[in-house]
């Protein structure tokens, strides 16, 4: 769980960085807004348009990273996490509806014969998004591995998908100026566009999706985790072992098999051995909840299973 002092670092992190996302969106949106209208460019105003959804994604973090930081309570006794991982899908399906949005406008002005001469300026602001949104991505990218947010790297990748965006975009700019009487390429650029966000909504949504769908760790993962718990001294075998994620967080329950002739104190330490030695693993454990069985041979096993059977057969 996260404790007041790493919750307030993570909040002034997090809010840092998207606080300077926010203010360089806003600059460029207008700029390649006004560029894409006054250049005749409907690739570069689309790219504009994408840049405002931005804006949408970095208010959400603001907002956002004061729920999901905030302490367990009586409603949430597992911490406010998933409220992160809502947000980072909202931010996906975002992305997704921009790339439809820009897809159905090129649809539209090709059908009416809506297309005018691209001109220079629509270029420059396409060429000065690309190095500004990049250099963008990576300073975002880097904060949000550093402070283990997800939608911070999320929001990281909206920035680059705007970088990838301009690029189709200064292209198909660059290709009408040089040849005017392609002047129809400009609207293949925005589809283009459209076609690198929508694959940068499908990085950003899946993972979140398969968090809010309690999808486990890898196989791997799990194999590794067994290991660690099977390495406890006492220990004699481990089983049932489930995993899901909370955040980028995973919780971990499993089942321990310990020697029954000893006495239930000896039982629940081993089981705290256990439970600390996967909190404190480089696999970012959040919780583990260690349940202890007595162990028996595979013939007492499966001469328990025969009493039940006979049992059960009584009746």
């Amino acid at each position: 769980m996260i404790d007041e002092a790493k919750r307030a670092e993570q909040i002034a992190a997090v809010s840092k960085v998207t606080w300077v996302g926010l203010i360089v969106n806003v600059l460029l949106a207008v700029l390649k807004i006004v560029a894409g209208i006054l250049g005749n460019s409907r690739a570069v105003t689309a790219d504009g348009i994408h840049s405002l959804s931005d804006l949408l994604t970095d208010v959400s973090l603001l907002i956002g990273v004061r729920m999901w930081t905030a302490p367990p309570d009586d409603a949430h006794p597992y911490g406010h996490q998933r409220y992160e991982t809502l947000l980072t899908a909202g931010i996906g399906l975002l992305l997704a509806a921009v790339a439809i949005g820009i897809v159905v406008d090129a649809s539209v002005a090709y059908t009416d014969q809506h297309v005018r001469h691209a001109k220079s300026v629509a270029l420059w602001a396409a060429l000065a998004s690309i190095v500004v949104k990049e250099v963008l991505y990576r300073w975002t990218a880097f904060y949000g591995r550093l402070h283990k947010a997800p939608s911070v790297v999320a929001n990281a990748w909206h920035h680059r998908s705007d970088a990838l965006s301009s690029i189709p975009a200064a292209v198909s700019v660059l290709v009408a100026l040089i040849f005017p009487e392609l002047y129809w390429v400009d609207l293949v650029g925005s589809i283009i566009v459209a076609f690198f966000i929508i694959h940068a909504a499908w990085e950003v949504t899946m993972p979140a999706v398969n968090v809010l769908v309690d999808k486990g760790a890898s196989e791997d993962v799990v194999e590794d985790l067994k290991a660690l718990a099977a390495s406890v001294e006492g220990v004699k075998d481990v089983h049932k072992l489930r995993t899901r994620y909370q955040g980028v967080a995973v919780c971990v329950d499993l089942h321990i098999s310990v020697d029954g002739s000893i006495s239930v104190e000896e039982g629940h330490s081993i089981a705290d051995k256990v439970e600390t030695l996967l909190l404190e693993s480089d696999y970012d454990v959040a919780d583990a909840l260690v349940h202890v069985d007595p162990y028996m041979t595979k013939e007492r096993y499966n001469q328990q299973r025969r009493i039940r059977r006979r049992g059960r057969s009584i009746f």
